[in-house]
């Protein structure tokens, strides 16, 4: 396996669209690295560009110690998984699994010995003599990793794979790719849109908006410690709650104020003195009942909506012309229609610079 560094890489199309911007990340040899955002954020372009899929218009790109930036798809020694599987129709999972070995000239035995390993590894020794028509959507992407896998490349590739699959299918793919991960000991760099995939399958992320990178770290580091609203926003199911006020002082206490909320500030570590921020606060950090909570602000909201979860159930309401949602256990009573308290759990709030979406605290 092999490291991969993206030094200012960037992507200008003809037309002019910059899709990529000054992208600079590197993935540790036997990393699993997720790139998430929203549709076009440039992360699949950014995918593309490692592959030798799309020409890399500015900045290097080094594959273990050599720059591959001239070098064509076939000779940067990586495997692609598509969202789209591509398995031929007409050939069985063997074949369809052998054949680029077969068009390289590969000798039959080591055909063989490669694609009977890479079954034992993803469980599909029973299907290999069935045509992708005969197959479940789970087994199609099986194969389609096989077929990566037998390259024996220095780095996979993964574009979407599991966005084709139904909710309860994509739960188990997403189990099943981060064990195939310890097995094949692999270098990895996996695109989704899902930020649930992201958190579950990444030794790391690279959040993407507008083309560069707003954070990369850890799963729980960006969910603790996101660097700014939008990071803070799409980590995090459901979205963080966001508020829009002023930091300013009133008898010599520091307090958040807009038109519906006032809060004292005095018991944190605050730098700001002064300043236009959003505040965001995650739903399980707000509460139906004041309990032990010492530093808190309460909204009284007018719930729109709830959805049972289980041994959960999310409250929406509507307060200050926005939708805010709450995480409540199940066996607490709420209705539709009703106005109630709602304990926000001040020592979990986030403030964020309002013009610039930076992180202030």
């Amino acid at each position: 396996m092999a490291e991969v560094k993206l030094s200012n890489i960037g992507k200008t199309y003809k037309e002019g669209t910059q899709a990529v911007k000054n992208v600079t990340f590197t993935v540790k040899d036997k990393e699993f690295v997720v790139l998430v955002g929203p549709s076009g954020c440039g992360k699949t372009s950014t995918l593309r560009m490692i592959a030798g899929l799309e020409e890399i218009t500015e900045g290097e790109l080094y594959i273990g110690n050599e720059k591959v930036n001239d070098l064509g798809p076939s000779k940067r020694h990586i495997a692609m998984v598509f969202q789209n599987y591509a398995l031929y129709p007409h050939m069985t999972a063997y074949e369809n699994m052998a054949f680029g070995l077969k068009i390289k000239k590969v000798p039959k035995s080591a055909i063989h010995e490669l694609v009977m390993k890479a079954a034992e590894v993803l469980n599909i020794e029973d299907i290999l003599q069935k045509k992708p028509g005969k197959m479940s959507g789970g087994q199609r992407q099986r194969i389609a990793i096989g077929r990566a896998i037998v390259r024996r490349p220095k780095v996979f590739l993964f574009d979407e794979p599991l966005s084709n699959l139904d909710a309860k299918l994509r739960g188990k793919m997403r189990i099943e790719l981060a064990k195939l991960h310890k097995k094949l000991d692999a270098t990895i760099i996996y695109v989704t849109h899902d930020q649930v995939e992201a958190m579950t399958l990444g030794d790391r992320i690279v959040v993407m908006n507008k083309g560069e990178i707003m954070q990369m770290d850890s799963p729980m580091e960006l969910f603790l410690n996101p660097a700014n609203k939008f990071v803070a926003g799409f980590i995090g199911t459901p979205q963080m709650n966001f508020f829009s006020g002023e930091i300013l002082k009133i008898d010599q206490k520091l307090v958040f104020q807009n038109k519906e909320l006032l809060f004292d500030l005095s018991k944190l570590n605050l730098k700001t003195q002064k300043a236009t921020v959003d505040i965001g606060i995650r739903s399980e950090d707000i509460y139906p009942q004041l309990g032990d909570l010492q530093h808190y602000a309460t909204i009284n909201a007018n719930i729109i909506a709830i959805e049972l979860l289980g041994n959960e159930k999310l409250i929406y309401a509507e307060f200050d012309g926005n939708d805010i949602v709450a995480r409540f256990r199940a066996e607490y009573e709420v209705k539709i229609n009703t106005k109630i308290d709602f304990y926000l759990n001040l020592d979990r709030v986030y403030f964020f610079e309002k013009e610039t979406g930076e992180r202030v605290f």
